[in-house]
């Protein structure tokens, strides 16, 4: 018998946000919204369906994204990533297909990003 633990939206979008580089301003501002509005969904455990979506759209993401949004599974991810580029051999693989992936691919697109703004500081472009 499996038991899920309560998840807690709010966090989960909190976090996506911050990953995405987007301030409560600007997510209010899309959604039409206060800024103390977007903090207090960001504090509830549970968020209403037709709010969910509008934030998931806003973020690029779908509301099943954000429900099963874990940094723990894109550390992991990524690990496997590194490991897989480094030659290094992973001997137990476990493929999971699921909305994980499009976070993964968005935590990637903003790494990239960071590395090119690191590279126009340092002059290297």
């Amino acid at each position: 018998m499996m038991t899920e633990k309560t998840i807690h939206i709010g966090r989960k979008i909190s976090r996506l946000r911050e990953l995405r580089g987007i301030k409560q301003e600007t997510l209010a501002a899309e959604l039409g919204i206060s800024q103390q509005a977007v903090s207090k969904i960001e504090q509830s455990e549970h968020v209403e369906d037709e709010a969910l979506e509008r934030i998931a759209k806003v973020l690029g993401l779908t509301p099943e994204a954000i429900k099963l949004f874990s940094e723990e599974a894109i550390f992991n991810n990524i690990q496997h990533n590194a490991d897989t580029a480094t030659g290094n051999t992973i001997v137990n693989y476990q493929f999971q297909f699921n909305p994980l992936d499009k976070i993964v691919e968005l935590y990637e697109r903003l790494l990239q990003s960071e590395r090119e703004k690191n590279d126009l500081l340092k002059g290297n472009k």
